[in-house]
């Protein structure tokens, strides 16, 4: 009797935690690894946590993310953004559910790895359970000297045929994390986004 039990506590132990959502206010944040999704959020926090002015200092430390991180911005309303490492790609669609928006995050200073992220994109615009989720992507990175420009990567990816054959609203930015470059706007459009949704 207690070899069962100590059995079927294993078998309940060793199984996978559901994913527990956040509030109506859930943003995913989704890209391949290295393309500076961490920095990102880390920026937009602070940014939202002052007056969206001034001086965002120094770019703070980060280490590749294995799993997934929850970080609050309060931008008229709390919006959690969900951040999932670029190595969960396998399992990213786990965590579609209660998905209001997606920033979706390319490296624009790497145009090897365009294409690994173009199939992920097209992978995630496909998917049923984000046709009604809003789409911003952020093209990262443009502080670097070799970047490619917007006008390059929509031509190296097809970008316009990908956003007209979509489900979803798209919108397209370039940044830079690392600067603070286009971070405002980034804000702005998650403002807008999760006002609609409130």
């Amino acid at each position: 009797m207690k070899a069962q039990r100590r059995r079927a506590s294993r078998r309940r132990g060793s199984q996978l935690p559901v994913p527990r959502w956040p509030a109506p206010g859930m943003c995913l944040l989704l890209g391949a690894a290295g393309v500076g999704k961490t920095l990102l959020v880390k920026r937009l926090q602070k940014l939202s946590s002052g007056d969206g002015k001034g001086d965002l200092g120094d770019p703070p430390p980060t280490r590749p993310t294995v799993g997934t991180n929850l970080t609050d911005i309060v931008a008229h309303r709390k919006i959690t953004i969900r951040e999932l490492g670029g190595c969960m790609s396998p399992i990213w669609s786990s965590y579609y559910g209660n998905c209001h928006s997606l920033l979706f995050v390319m490296d624009a200073s790497n145009p090897t790895q365009l294409s690994a992220s173009c199939v992920q994109l097209l992978g995630l615009l496909s998917a049923e359970e984000l046709a009604d989720a809003s789409v911003l992507i952020l093209f990262n990175k443009i502080d670097l000297p070799c970047y490619m420009t917007l006008e390059e990567i929509k031509s190296l990816i097809r970008l316009p045929d990908i956003i007209a054959c979509a489900k979803q609203s798209i919108t397209t930015a370039e940044i830079s994390a690392r600067d603070g470059t286009g971070l405002g706007a980034v804000l702005l459009w998650l403002q807008e986004q999760h006002r609609q949704g409130g």
